[in-house]
């Protein structure tokens, strides 16, 4: 079996006060995209890795290759206007069938168990979505601001790896683009194929503040 990763880097600085991308920052003494890298790289399986980054920003990761000797092997791809496009450009280097995991560059503290337990759970039922239960109340909201509390025992947090089998993947990505897709697990979920949720990790944050690199820092201190 053939195993891929496709690491979606399209993200701005824009909610990290900052004019640098945020999978450019420095965790730990090098870019968070490295981190995200080096934790599929260093998986017994070891997957192709194909990093999907916005056409404008692959000078300058080049650059910081050289700049951290970040030589582990990995095929940069032209990135699309929304995540959609992206996945799908990254899809497209993809010849032949195996398993596909689709991770956010920025959830650099990734697991190698949740790694394999997504491409295992994924070879056995066609896909695998990581996800969490909320420990914080919820309350959704309508047009008109009014909130309501739900049942947080009925809510999951959608984490990524989201992982597929490729020939699933491929057929759900032939549709076109709406605007209900927030994420691979809703575009293949409306091609027609039931998804399958495994438990994510708690420590697999999503760097999207500033205080969220302070919060992955402390992780990396405490070895997790």
């Amino acid at each position: 079996m053939k195993y891929y990763a496709i690491i979606v880097a399209g993200g701005s600085g824009s909610r990290m006060q900052s004019n640098i991308a945020k999978q450019f920052l420095l965790l730990n003494g090098k870019p968070i995209l490295m981190h995200t890298l080096e934790a599929f790289a260093n998986t017994e399986l070891q997957p192709e890795l194909l990093l999907v980054l916005n056409i404008h920003q692959h000078e300058y990761w080049e650059e910081l290759c050289r700049r951290h000797s970040f030589t582990i092997k990995h095929l940069v791809i032209k990135g699309g206007d929304q995540r959609f496009h992206s996945v799908k450009n990254g899809l497209k280097a993809i010849k032949g069938k195996g398993i596909v995991a689709i991770h956010d560059a920025v959830r650099p503290l990734i697991s190698a168990d949740l790694i394999l337990r997504s491409f295992a759970a994924a070879e056995t039922n066609g896909n695998a979505v990581a996800g969490v239960k909320s420990t914080d109340s919820v309350r959704s909201i309508n047009t008109e601001g009014k909130t309501e509390a739900l049942n947080r025992e009925l809510l999951l947090m959608i984490q990524t790896p989201q992982t597929f089998a490729i020939a699933q993947l491929r057929k759900a990505y032939q549709q076109p683009f709406r605007n209900e897709f927030t994420d691979d697990a809703s575009v293949v979920e409306y091609s027609g194929y039931p998804i399958h949720v495994i438990e994510g990790s708690r420590e697999n944050i999503k760097i999207t503040y500033p205080e969220d690199l302070d919060i992955a820092a402390i992780y990396i201190k405490k070895g997790l």
